[in-house]
C-alpha cells in the first residue's frame, strides 16, 4: 500500500471480489460534485450516450482492423447504432441502442479468430455467455474484463471520484457501477484485444482450459500467461487521438477519470470518452 500498489482478488472463474489499496480517495470536492451531478438525468442521459456511442465506434474499429471475411453491413449498422446513441431520449433507449449493437458486435468476434489449433469438432465461442463462461473465449473475456474492472476502479479512486455511485449502470449494494460506466470505451480496445491477440499468436492454446459441459474456465499457468499479455497491454504507449501525444493504456484511464472530474466540476463543457481510430 505504502508504494502504492494495489492488490486485487479474483475466483477461479476470474470475478472481481475485493481489493486492497492505499487510502487515494482525497477529493471530497469532485465527490460532491459527482453526487450532485449523477441526481440529474439530464447529466446521466448526457454522459451515458457519450460512453455508449464510444464503446460502439471503438467495437466498430476493432472489427475493421481485425475481422476476416466481415459483411461491411455490419460496420454500418455499428455507425448507424453509434449516431442513434448520441441522439437517445432516455437511458432505457440507450440501453436497447447498447444491447443491439452488442449482439451484432459479439457475433462477429469469432471472424477475428485463428482457429487453426481447435480440435475438430469444437469451438473457440459460441455467442456471447458467462455466469459461468462455456467456452475459451468467454472464460477470457470474463478474466480480461475483471482485470480491467480493477484497473478502472483504481483510476476512479485515485481522482478522487467514488467508484459506486455511476450514471448508466444501475446502481445496487457494492456494484461498481462508475467503473462499469466508465469500463465500456475501453473493453474492445483493451480487454477484447488481449484475448484475440492470445489466442491467434497462441500464447494461450485449446489445452489452457478446464473445459466442462456446462462451464470453462483458464488452468492456473494459462492465467498467469493470460496475467503478463493483459499487463503487457496495459503498458503499451498509444498516441491520444485527441491530444497527439504518447501515454500507455493505464495512464490512458487515469487521463478519462480525471476528464470526468474536471467535467463533474465545471472546468470542461462536456465529456468525450476516447474513441480510436
Amino acid at each position: 500500500m505504502e508504494s502504492g500498489i494495489t492488490i486485487s482478488y479474483l475466483t477461479s472463474a476470474g470475478r472481481l471480489v475485493g481489493m486492497n489499496h492505499n487510502l487515494v480517495t482525497k477529493n471530497v470536492l469532485v465527490r460532491r460534485e459527482q453526487f450532485r451531478r449523477f441526481g440529474d438525468e439530464r447529466d446521466r442521459l448526457s454522459l451515458a450516450r457519450a460512453i455508449v456511442r464510444a464503446e460502439i465506434l471503438n467495437q466498430r474499429t476493432l472489427l475493421r482492423r481485425n475481422a476476416h471475411g466481415l459483411d461491411k453491413s455490419t460496420l454500418k449498422d455499428l455507425l448507424d447504432h453509434a449516431r442513434h446513441a448520441e441522439q437517445a431520449s432516455s437511458l432505457d433507449s440507450l440501453l436497447g441502442i447498447e444491447g443491439i449493437a452488442a449482439k451484432q458486435y459479439m457475433q462477429a468476434v469469432p471472424l477475428m479468430l485463428k482457429v487453426d489449433n481447435v480440435p475438430p469438432g469444437e469451438t473457440l465461442m459460441n455467442g456471447r455467455n458467462r455466469r459461468p463462461p462455456k467456452d475459451p473465449v468467454n472464460a477470457l473475456l470474463s478474466l480480461a474484463y475483471s482485470l480491467l474492472e480493477r484497473d478502472m476502479y483504481a483510476a476512479l479512486a485515485t481522482v478522487g471520484l467514488d467508484p459506486l455511485l455511476g450514471f448508466y449502470h444501475r446502481i445496487e449494494t457494492g456494484r461498481p457501477s462508475l467503473v462499469l460506466d466508465m469500463m465500456e470505451p475501453f473493453r474492445a480496445i483493451i480487454a477484447d484485444s488481449v484475448v484475440i491477440r492470445t489466442l491467434n499468436t497462441g500464447e494461450i492454446a485449446w489445452n489452457d482450459f478446464y473445459i466442462g459441459d456446462e462451464s470453462c474456465s483458464l488452468k492456473l499457468s494459462g492465467r498467469k500467461r493470460f496475467f503478463q499479455a493483459f499487463e503487457r497491454r496495459m503498458h503499451e504507449t498509444v498516441t491520444h487521438p485527441v491530444f497527439e501525444y504518447k501515454l500507455s493504456y493505464r495512464r490512458m484511464l487515469e487521463l478519462e477519470a480525471r476528464f470526468l472530474s474536471r467535467y463533474l466540476m465545471g472546468e470542461l463543457l462536456e465529456y468525450r470518452p476516447i474513441v480510436t481510430r
